[in-house]
């Protein structure tokens, strides 16, 4: 299983979908949609993914349909997504064999924490599935939290090697405060805004004792970055 996951998101509202999908992408989740509601099985086959958000009002045949469908050939998680707060609809959700239900309108973290908590169950997924990684000729390792290149090696916290992998995952990309918090949260690795900028500034300080410090960028009012030595 790789750390890039498949989601099949299922929903005909093509601005919610879109907005949803942005936010998962984020996150580094392949999103894929649906452009014929008649046709959802034909596209459930094809992207075959790890988890399924699927809208309870649905064109054709509503949600409760296809997850019948999905049920017959796949134990795939389904998480549904729902406007209506009736309470049938979650009772039937889940006795169809639904994963877990999303009343709309909902916060985006709250969504993506249900995501990673299944993901987490049903795949065994980690943040430390990769043991070691090459980031700027330094070879990073996650199991040790230890960095080493030529210059030297250093010792990370969990939090800082946590901080480090986040970033180096995303490398020449901007990763927000927020992201790194919930993400740190989700772990129970409880962390606060302050908490997190101690961490990096720590990280910082270690990476510089080996010649990497200038390559975590902070972008003011944005997050941080983890650059290539190409990219500086």
């Amino acid at each position: 299983m790789t750390n890039v996951f498949k989601i099949l998101l299922i929903e005909d509202d093509k601005s919610l979908f879109e907005e949803i999908k942005a936010r998962l992408t984020q996150w580094s989740y392949d999103v894929q949609g649906i452009d014929d509601f008649g046709q959802v099985m034909e596209k459930f086959s094809a992207v075959k993914p790890e988890l399924v958000l699927i809208d309870i009002q649905l064109p054709s045949y509503d949600g409760f349909h296809w997850c019948r469908m999905i049920r017959a050939h796949s134990n795939v998680p389904i998480i549904f997504l729902s406007s209506r707060d009736h309470p049938m609809d979650m009772v039937m959700a889940m006795q169809l064999g639904g994963d877990d239900f999303v009343q709309k309108p909902f916060h985006f973290e709250v969504l993506i924490a249900k995501i990673q908590a299944i993901l987490r169950r049903v795949y065994n997924y980690s943040i430390d599935t990769v043991k070691l990684k090459t980031w700027n000729g330094a070879t990073v390792d996650y199991e040790k939290n230890e960095v080493e290149n030529d210059v030297g090696k250093v010792e990370l916290t969990k939090n800082e090697m946590f901080i480090l992998k986040l970033l180096v995952e995303q490398k020449n990309k901007i990763v927000s405060r927020e992201k790194l918090i919930t993400s740190l949260w989700d772990d129970e690795r409880f962390i606060s805004d302050n908490t997190l900028t101690v961490n990096v500034n720590r990280l910082r300080k270690k990476l510089e004792a080996i010649g990497l410090g200038q390559h975590i960028e902070t972008k003011v009012g944005q997050g941080y970055a983890a650059l290539e030595a190409d990219n500086l």
